[in-house]
């Protein structure tokens, strides 16, 4: 254990990294899954069942990250998950409510009488709204550093809408990705206009990041820090310019750059998560416990890394296989 030097320095490291992972995983994977759930009363029924479809294959193993990442909390740093769950009790609460109502749809409206079929519909989308929802309300109060004030109510309300509409772009991309046709010209539309959201957004959070604390201030705004820090914002200009760019080429008669909008937004997403996590590191309480302080005693996380080393690999092959068996256009919505 004492390989790689103090376990105490290390193995909390390991520990927040491949939560971040997890999460980040989470967001992109499951984001877009959410977004299409999001985005269904614009879609006629036909274009409800090929959107479905395209989700149908990996929609659990999207939300195994989810399950991953609070169970890292959970077991590496206990003190960290009684805070974090304690102040974010109710907005967790209504997104496992909206979690079980989207697994609950997506099947029932397979099997539902047609007359039947357009509740189960709604409850696909209040699903997927009230889960989305209740994620960027938590990311907004966590950013504020889990206090309650009307400031930060006001704030969580806006990262609600804001990362809303950021899964509804992404669920838009994931769409122009996975069909063609009539779907794929409004899954166009929809991304056209949904790409402010996510400019809007990021914004918001980038702004109010550095002005939670000084010493996140600092760690932008001081020199040399801010001028080996600019590459990121103006590669997220840069990756937003090129989603505009490629929007306004699709959709394409020869279905070319179909991939280019999801693969751009993923890679948007992973930029902003790193900035939050370089924003916040060492804390995994924003300015009141850092992740040394709260981790479980080395020998519980070392014992728990043996586990990871296990599990974690069967949790990502099965991801890559699902992709890589049901990859290409989502065709007709069938249940044999």
């Amino acid at each position: 254990m004492d390989m790689f030097g103090d376990p105490a320095q290390w193995l909390p490291l390991v520990f927040a990294a491949l939560m971040g992972l997890s999460i980040l995983i989470y967001v992109c994977l499951d984001g877009y899954d959410l977004g299409v759930g999001v985005l269904f009363p614009f879609a006629d029924d036909a274009e409800k069942d090929r959107m479905i479809a395209s989700i149908g294959p990996f929609w659990d193993a999207n939300e195994t990250w989810l399950v991953l990442a609070i169970g890292i909390l959970l077991v590496a740093f206990p003190a960290a998950h009684g805070m974090i769950l304690t102040a974010l009790y109710l907005p967790v609460a209504i997104m496992l409510v909206g979690l079980i109502l989207r697994g609950v749809a997506f099947e029932f409206r397979a099997k539902a009488p047609a007359h039947r079929k357009p509740m189960w519909n709604m409850a696909f989308y209040a699903g997927s709204l009230m889960s989305s929802l209740s994620q960027g309300f938590m990311l907004g109060v966590y950013i504020m550093g889990l206090e309650i004030t009307l400031f930060t109510l006001v704030f969580a309300t806006i990262t609600a809408v804001f990362l809303t509409v950021a899964y509804s772009f992404i669920g838009a991309t994931w769409i122009i990705l996975k069909t063609d046709g009539e779907l794929q010209k409004k899954a166009v539309s929809w991304a056209r206009g949904g790409i402010w959201g996510v400019v809007l957004g990021l914004g918001a959070v980038s702004l109010a990041s550095p002005f939670v604390s000084p010493r996140i201030f600092d760690k932008w705004f001081s020199v040399p820090e801010i001028f080996l820090l600019a590459p990121l914002p103006i590669m997220a200009a840069g990756l937003v310019l090129a989603l505009w760019v490629t929007l306004r080429h699709l959709p394409d008669s020869q279905d070319r750059l179909s991939w280019l909008p999801f693969t751009l937004t993923t890679v948007l997403f992973t930029l902003g998560f790193f900035g939050m996590a370089y924003s916040f590191y060492p804390y995994v309480v924003p300015e009141q416990l850092t992740l040394y302080e709260s981790a479980s005693a080395p020998e519980s996380l070392f014992i728990i890394l043996v586990g990871t080393v296990f599990v974690l690999p069967m949790i990502a092959g099965y991801t890559v296989l699902s992709y890589v068996i049901f990859r290409g256009k989502a065709t007709e919505l069938r249940y044999d």
